[in-house]
C-alpha cells in the first residue's frame, strides 16, 4: 500500500500531492474542489465538485375548481358566474390539472436573496444563509 503524505500551502491548507497521470485519469484539474466521503469502512472516496449555478424557474399552475350555485328559475347563468368571480363562493371541489413553466434565469446568490424578500416578506428576520439553506434544491451528483 502506498503512502502519499499531506503537504501545507502558504495558507495552512491541506494538500494531497498527485501526479499529472493520476488528475487527467480522473479527470481533474488544478483548482478544483474535492469533495471526500467516508465511506464508513475505513475508506474514503474522492470525487471533484461540480460546479453548480442557481435558475429561478417560475411556473403558472392551473386547477379546475368547481363551485355549485343557487339561482332563480328564471336567472341567466350569467348570475352565477358573477357569484362565483365576485362573491365569496363555496367550493364544491378542485383538482390540479398542469403545471407549466413560464420563465427562467440564472441568478446569483444575491439576486436570489432580493427575489426571497420581496416574495417571502413573512421570513424577513431570517439570516441569507437560512434563506439560501431552506429553499433552494441542491443539485445531487449522485441522483
Amino acid at each position: 500500500m502506498a503512502t502519499v503524505k499531506l503537504k501545507k500551502d502558504k495558507s495552512g491548507n491541506m494538500i494531497l500531492p498527485l501526479g499529472d497521470e493520476v488528475m487527467k485519469e480522473v479527470g481533474w484539474d488544478i483548482g478544483d474542489t474535492i469533495e471526500w466521503s467516508d465511506n464508513g469502512d475505513g475508506s474514503w472516496t474522492m470525487s471533484k465538485k461540480v460546479k453548480t449555478k442557481l435558475v429561478l424557474v417560475d411556473t403558472v399552475s392551473s386547477f379546475r375548481i368547481r363551485y355549485v350555485v343557487e339561482i332563480p328559475e328564471d336567472a341567466s347563468e350569467e348570475i352565477a358566474h358573477d357569484f362565483v368571480l365576485n362573491g365569496d363562493p363555496k367550493e364544491f371541489s378542485q383538482v390540479h390539472t398542469k403545471e407549466e413553466v413560464v420563465g427562467s434565469r440564472v441568478v446569483t446568490d444575491k439576486q436570489y436573496l432580493k427575489v426571497f424578500d420581496s416574495d417571502n416578506e413573512y421570513l424577513s428576520s431570517w439570516t441569507d444563509e437560512m434563506k439560501l439553506d431552506k429553499f433552494i434544491n441542491r443539485w445531487d451528483s449522485d441522483a
